[in-house]
């Protein structure tokens, strides 16, 4: 079955796994994303690769309209805010204080990333509550790098999880998803233009695909 978003029960909590690469937390009114390597496509310009412009004003607005959809005071974002030192160009830190400043009351708390060790935490006007992993609230262990936490589920970003789907005459298609296992629920890259690495699932893992519009499990 195709959704928008689906509800999950997860360690005996409610989440639900949104089409936008997001999860959503309605008991803590949380907000959780992986990985959206902010100005990569910059980062990329600078060293002359031609790649596409307004990936950053796509991904805040996104962003917008999962805030719009749902009731939320924070969001945790699981690593990897900035790809490099290079994309803390004006231009993109403008945006993104201009966003901050449209949602000055929504607490944005950064556990760091392989990233965000090279690119540097975001700058103190962004009001960023910035940790080392992992955040533990029970019964989830918040990490960037998967790795098992002792007695909680892991949930983690890192990977960029795609799953590729096989057609007829050869053709096939390779989609971000959330991948689960008895140990901890992966989760893509919500950034744009971030590329994914290719998943082999066991037989009882749990695979849940996105198009970016609509989110199915296999």
């Amino acid at each position: 079955m195709i959704n928008k978003d689906i509800a999950l029960k997860v360690a005996g909590v409610e989440l639900m796994l949104l089409a936008d690469k997001a999860i959503y937390w309605p008991d803590k009114r949380t907000l959780i994303l992986a990985d959206l390597h902010i100005g990569k496509a910059a980062s990329y310009r600078a060293l002359g690769q031609p790649v596409p412009h307004g990936t950053t004003l796509s991904n805040l607005a996104r962003i917008d309209l999962l805030l719009g959809k749902y009731t939320v005071n924070e969001i945790i974002f699981l690593g990897d805010f900035f790809h490099s030192e290079k994309s803390r160009n004006q231009k993109t830190l403008q945006a993104l204080l201009k966003w901050r400043l449209e949602n000055n009351t929504l607490k944005c708390t950064l556990i760091r990333g392989n990233h965000d060790l090279h690119a540097g935490d975001p700058p103190e006007e962004l009001n960023f509550e910035v940790i080392n992993e992992p955040l533990y609230l029970k019964p989830f262990a918040f990490r960037h790098i998967p790795q098992s936490e002792e007695n909680c589920l892991v949930i983690a970003g890192h990977v960029h999880p795609v799953y590729r789907i096989k057609g007829k005459a050869r053709q096939n298609l390779r989609l971000p998803c959330f991948y689960m296992t008895d140990e901890m629920l992966l989760m893509p890259s919500f950034g744009e233009f971030t590329g994914g690495h290719e998943i082999k699932p066991n037989q009882h893992d749990k695979i849940f695909i996105t198009t970016g519009q609509e989110i199915w499990q296999l």
